[in-house]
């Protein structure tokens, strides 16, 4: 699908040099003031291109016809997506812009479709504006009305690494806002969502699209419209070698050729989402040139599909803000903490953190989906626990206690989200054994503990930061304490004794005596884990997404030396 070219008026009347962006230059502990840029996209310029049912490239374009207005109050986690490269030259004929669609999946985190995203520069040039179902218009002194939206920069981007800008597969991305935004994050299914997926269960789309194949127009306020969902027979059936199933799904009803009686998906939705059941379920990807070709079908890219890829996206929060996990460790002899920046199979040199005396437990996350990376610790004197977390606008440190005196906690694990609400949870096992969640309210507080099961005392390891089984659900990694064998507990998105599956043992690990899981370290989009030996030596153990013994691919060596840090982060 390809993103619309709205018109040389709604782009000088809207947008035309007046959104500005914010892109602030992300540091572990000094994150900058953020500066300010126009951006504007240009209507003169071709947007991204995706296929059409043809084998040739087209110009396809996805947008809503023959739906209706709504406002921002049904869809707040709705963004819109600007972007405008003018290559630094007064010559406008070689200017690049166009706008798509896209969704809040978290305060910093934007899911969109890869065809908007990969070749170009959005931390440059892309201008996201979120809280408003308006597109900007112009005031009469010049100035821009945003209708109540507020606009982001962008400060990373990440589309699929097998994305293909000729068929169009694994046509997913997220973009990374600097800062959070206030528009309510929408969930996106899972990995084992079956009956969203059933022919003829609605769904509905959201976008500001064209609303007319004889007209390249985008709608000026947001539209949505019912869909239903089509059996890949169907759609393989009408699209033949282009329609990938089980990477793909279609929607709608067969277009009758013209707008009368059509209901699909046009320029300017691309990225935009599919609902079903309250959760993203599919991303305009790409259909047919002007939308309404007879007994032609949205397609969209099936997101349960790629719900393993897309949530460490979702949680990559790290300390350099590369979009790779990074290393928090404490020395022995001073209790100086460090930091040790991911470079994908090794690690860079280390950063001084300071002094981190009177602590036990330091734990890596970001409580409050901030991007900026917290800390939870314990206090070794008094068994409180704290959360540490940035703040950008004093450019300072604030420290909350969040529980007071847990020494007798044998176990304190900050796996992300555990529960299935997008919000980063606690976990912690008392002195009897019994594993309790704390669900995490997104704020860096807590509601009240549930309890998972008892006897996990019998793990002298548990720990977890991400998705091991590759299924975009939070797991547990624990290791035994008669026998050293290393066991996964797959995490079922649900609260309460059913939080975790039935254990698989995937390793024996007698040879190590630390282990720490910050995310994914290597940046392919998976979770790994780090072990120690007594002498020193770390290794790390990249994740497969797979559920087995084959949960991690052969071991890295990173080091000697290690021995000196009695802390991993």
């Amino acid at each position: 699908m390809r993103a619309a070219v709205p018109s040389q008026t709604q782009l000088t009347a809207r947008v035309k040099g007046a959104l500005r962006t914010d892109h602030a230059s992300r540091t572990r502990s000094k994150p900058s003031a953020t500066t300010a840029r126009p951006t504007a996209p240009s209507a003169t310029t071709a947007p991204p291109t995706a296929r059409s049912s043809t084998t040739s490239p087209s110009t396809v374009d996805p947008k809503i016809i023959g739906g209706t207005e709504t406002t921002i109050a049904t869809a707040p986690w709705m963004a819109q997506l600007w972007y405008y490269d003018d290559k630094g030259t007064s010559d406008t004929t070689d200017d690049v812009g166009f706008f798509c669609g896209g969704s809040v999946v978290s305060p910093t985190k934007i899911l969109t479709a890869a065809h908007c995203v990969k070749g170009y520069d959005w931390h440059a040039n892309g201008t996201i504006v979120t809280g408003t179902s308006q597109l900007p218009t112009d005031n009469s002194d010049g100035s821009v009305d945003l209708h109540g939206g507020t606009v982001s920069g962008v400060w990373r981007q990440w589309n699929h690494p097998s994305f293909n800008s000729t068929t169009v597969d694994n046509d997913i991305a997220v973009l990374t806002l600097p800062n959070p935004v206030s528009a309510k994050p929408i969930n996106i299914t899972t990995s084992n969502d079956a009956s969203s997926y059933t022919a003829g269960t609605k769904a509905t789309l959201y976008g500001w699209g064209r609303t007319s194949s004889t007209s390249g127009d985008i709608s000026q306020t947001l539209r949505t419209a019912t869909l239903p969902m089509v059996s890949d027979a169907t759609c393989s059936s009408t699209y033949t070698t282009n329609f990938v199933a089980g990477h793909m799904v279609c929607a709608g009803t067969p277009a009758t050729g013209s707008d009368s009686g059509t209901v699909a998906a046009c320029n300017g939705d691309s990225g935009g989402p599919l609902i079903v059941g309250g959760k993203i379920v599919g991303v305009v990807s790409w259909g047919v040139e002007n939308c309404v070709a007879s007994g032609s079908y949205s397609v969209f890219t099936k997101v349960s599909t790629y719900v393993g890829a897309a949530y460490p996206r979702l949680d990559d929060t790290n300390l350099s803000g590369d979009a790779n996990a990074d290393l928090f460790v404490r020395r022995a002899s001073d209790n100086s903490g460090f930091e040790y920046d991911s470079k994908g199979t090794s690690f860079g040199t280390r950063i001084p953190w300071g002094s981190y005396s009177d602590k036990n437990v330091i734990l890596q996350t970001d409580l409050n989906r901030d991007g900026y990376q917290d800390q939870i610790i314990r206090r070794a004197s008094t068994g409180a626990v704290y959360w540490r977390h940035y703040i950008p606008a004093s450019n300072s440190w604030a420290t909350t206690m969040v529980f007071g005196n847990w020494s007798t906690r044998t176990q304190i694990v900050a796996p992300g989200d555990v529960t299935g609400d997008a919000l980063p949870d606690l976990l912690s096992v008392t002195a009897s054994g019994t594993l309790y969640i704390y669900p995490g309210m997104g704020n860096g507080t807590f509601g009240s503990p549930v309890a998972v099961s008892s006897g996990w005392n019998q793990y002298n390891r548990l720990l977890g930061h991400g998705d091991f089984t590759g299924d975009g659900k939070a797991d547990l990694i624990a290791r035994s304490s008669s026998n050293s064998y290393v066991y996964v507990y797959p995490g079922t998105g649900k609260s309460g004794s059913g939080a975790f599956g039935t254990r698989i043992h995937v390793r024996t690990w007698g040879q190590f005596n630390a282990f720490d899981t910050v995310g994914d370290i290597t940046g392919d989009g998976r979770a790994d884990l780090v072990a120690r030996t007594p002498a020193g030596t770390l290794y790390l153990y990249p994740g497969t997404g797979k559920a087995t013994s084959d949960i991690f691919s052969t071991p890295v060596t990173i080091g000697t030396g290690w021995q000196q840090y009695n802390l991993f982060g």
